[in-house]
């Protein structure tokens, strides 16, 4: 069974940092690719970043800059590290893999940026 768990979200003043995890188990995770996504109050689930299984990363141009995503194969966790945060980038952000054709999710980790 595949599990994703988030954590490390937080309430963080604008140009804070954070670092967030999560935890896969249940799939051999240096063969996946990984992403985290965000989703704010009132819109709909977006891509904030994404990690092959190579490691080649990919970051969306509203975050790039800021926001860098990196993987630890050893203990099954992909990050995403956020920098210069902005109360725009409030969201409750999802761990992601794509297996045996389906999408799995955790459960979410909330960050708010706000003075």
């Amino acid at each position: 069974q595949v599990q994703l768990v988030e954590s490390g979200g937080a309430l963080v003043q604008p140009g804070g940092s954070l670092r967030l995890s999560c935890v896969a188990s249940g799939i051999t995770f240096r063969l996946y690719s990984m992403g985290w996504y965000r989703q704010a109050p009132g819109k709909e689930r977006e891509l904030v970043a994404r990690i092959s299984s190579g490691g080649t990363t990919n970051v969306v141009d509203s975050v790039k800059g800021r926001f860098t995503i990196s993987r630890d194969n050893v203990k099954n966790t992909v990050y995403l590290r956020l920098n210069n945060l902005e109360p725009e980038d409030t969201a409750v952000y999802y761990c992601n893999t794509y297996y045996a054709s389906r999408n799995y999710w955790g459960q979410g980790t909330q960050v708010t940026v706000s003075s």
